[in-house]
């Protein structure tokens, strides 16, 4: 299986710069896995292919405002200056990965060739010092922190959203690249399937009988990286921490077995529930943990039956799950289809739901 049999042509135009202003106001492409048939609608219709006796599995990581902007701080010249007198130096963007100890940090930073060991890097006047101590796997850094206060909120005032580098227009509300059911900070991206929810809609998916279950994986690096080998089997997927809950382990154990379906908000949650169904050969337990899980054509699917998903990269880990879900030929299509349609496309674009798509009564 080769990375270039999952590359499609897409329009730079039809990538989504903006959220919409109602989420739930997206277009929605309904594709059956098994037929391949294809029903276009927008997200608020979602219901129509929902079944009390469902259950909906979503991710409520929350994203940090993971991405700091500092300057170098050049040699020193007296040895009596501290980090935030020293004259600056290039400018740094750092993109923090993940917490490894209370102030160290593994990081993405640009330009690299500027951050050696020993290098210090100031941020906001001052206010956050960074020293990079090792530079680790694909060339990430650790960064420690020195700052007074609370860290959260340093970088609540300093730090930006990570948004992706397809996005390059300003995001006025950091809210809108959050879903409305975030709880538990630490993702470097969203889980952007969930951003098509309101409240409002979640709360008429319950009031139908279908159930919530609410699961955590920190999204990480592996959002940003690329497949770089065109072998599939040869790509190696970047962890990421996961935990399930006691709660939500007994809502999707209890929805299998009263035949229910198991439908997954999103690539993340995805990975979450087959991760741990791996685990424990084929069922779901309360856990945390790191997975490296990486879906792709061949998979045999444990506990997902269907998944709601955004349009994703061409050539990506992502697309290549969904293909494994809805076969590949079924899921280019479906692709070429939502161009032609003039769909939006990845994190603030429009959404699909694959599933087994039943008759109505």
């Amino acid at each position: 299986m080769k990375t270039s049999d999952f590359k499609f042509d897409l329009p730079q135009e039809l990538i989504a710069q903006d959220p919409l202003e109602d989420r739930a106001s997206s277009r929605l492409l309904v594709l059956d896995k098994d037929t391949g048939a294809i029903w276009h609608r927008h997200f608020y219709q979602i219901t129509e292919y929902l079944r009390p006796g469902d259950c909906l599995v979503l991710n409520n990581t929350k994203v940090i405002p993971a991405r700091l902007y500092g300057h170098r701080v050049l040699p020193e010249t007296s040895c009596e200056k501290n980090a935030d007198e020293q004259p600056q130096g290039a400018l740094i963007e750092v993109l923090l990965l993940r917490r490894r100890a209370d102030n160290v940090w593994e990081t993405l930073v640009r330009p690299g060739k500027k951050a050696r060991p020993g290098t210090k890097i100031i941020f906001g006047d001052g206010m956050l010092v960074g020293e990079v101590i090792d530079i680790v796997e694909e060339g990430n850094r650790l960064i420690r922190f020195t700052y007074e206060g609370i860290f959260e909120e340093i970088l609540d005032q300093l730090g930006q959203m990570p948004l992706p580098p397809y996005i390059t227009h300003e995001l006025k509300d950091k809210n809108r690249y959050q879903t409305v059911y975030a709880k538990h900070d630490g993702s470097a991206a969203a889980p952007t399937a969930g951003l098509h929810f309101t409240p409002e809609l979640l709360e008429k998916v319950c009031d139908m009988g279908v159930r919530i279950a609410e699961v955590t994986l920190h999204v990480g690096l592996g959002t940003f990286r690329p497949v770089k080998v065109e072998d599939v089997t040869q790509h190696h997927m970047h962890s990421e921490f996961y935990m399930v809950d006691e709660e939500a382990a007994r809502i999707i154990s209890e929805t299998k077995k009263n035949g229910g379906r198991v439908i997954c908000v999103g690539t993340t949650s995805c990975r979450t529930i087959e991760s741990v169904a791996g685990r424990f050969d084929g069922e779901i337990r309360p856990c945390s943990g790191w997975t490296d899980i990486f879906i792709y054509p061949g998979y045999q699917f444990r506990l997902l039956d269907g998944l709601i998903t955004n349009f994703h990269l061409p050539e990506s880990t992502l697309l290549m799950l969904v293909s494994a879900l809805a076969g590949r030929e079924h899921v280019l299509n479906a692709y070429q289809v939502a161009v032609r349609e003039r769909y939006r496309f990845f994190s603030f674009g429009d959404a699909m739901l694959i599933t087994t798509v039943m008759p109505k009564n």
